[in-house]
């Protein structure tokens, strides 16, 4: 994956002492051109909750299995959460990997 395709942001952690940095949050881009769905599950028959702007980037939360979908990085079952209750198919995230890049969603 080429250096300038994530955006890395660091933030101050609140809730720690002074000068302590959250773990950074990374942002992947999503597909070229494409408005993608936001849905309330790891579905496209899932709730629709909002669509993303061309030109997107996204934090990914966490990754779970869920519905097989088909998009511009290829075909895979892994969904990311890019916040509670928000799910995006991993084939329009480039991520630079075909697999999990970070934790499993839990419950």
């Amino acid at each position: 994956m080429a250096v300038e395709e994530v955006e890395q942001v660091e933030e101050a952690d609140e809730g720690a002492g002074a000068g302590a940095l959250a773990a950074g949050v990374v942002y992947y881009p999503v597909a070229p051109g494409v408005q993608l769905n936001v849905r309330r599950g790891p579905s496209t028959s899932s709730q629709l909750v909002k669509k993303l702007a061309i030109g997107s980037r996204v934090p990914i939360r966490c990754q779970t299995r869920g519905q097989r979908v088909s998009g511009p990085y290829g075909t895979t079952d892994i969904w990311d959460s890019i916040a509670p209750g928000q799910y995006i198919s991993d084939a329009y995230v480039k991520t630079g990997s075909d697999g999990f890049v970070t934790v499993r969603c839990s419950g």
